[in-house]
């Protein structure tokens, strides 16, 4: 499940131990330098590209699993 993978990713790149698939990643202590830590990890580990503005419009682990599942299923 690309939710579960994308917390995954979330939580080591924010250090944090266990975060909910509704947290907000800005009240999360997120910034650019972990966004970009975060962009690098969907390239590598799911395959896709995420922009920055796709990371501002979906700031949840639920929104922005949704948005790389919507990708997955237009390259189908």
């Amino acid at each position: 499940m690309i939710a579960e993978r994308v917390r995954a990713i979330w939580c080591r790149e924010l250090k944090l131990d266990d975060i909910s698939v509704d947290d907000n990643f800005f009240a999360l202590g997120g910034q650019s330098v972990i966004m970009a830590g975060i962009q690098g990890a969907f390239i590598e580990e799911l395959g896709v590209e995420v922009p920055v503005d796709q990371m501002f419009l979906n700031p949840t682990v639920a929104s922005i699993s949704a948005y790389i599942e919507s990708l997955n299923a237009a390259a189908r």
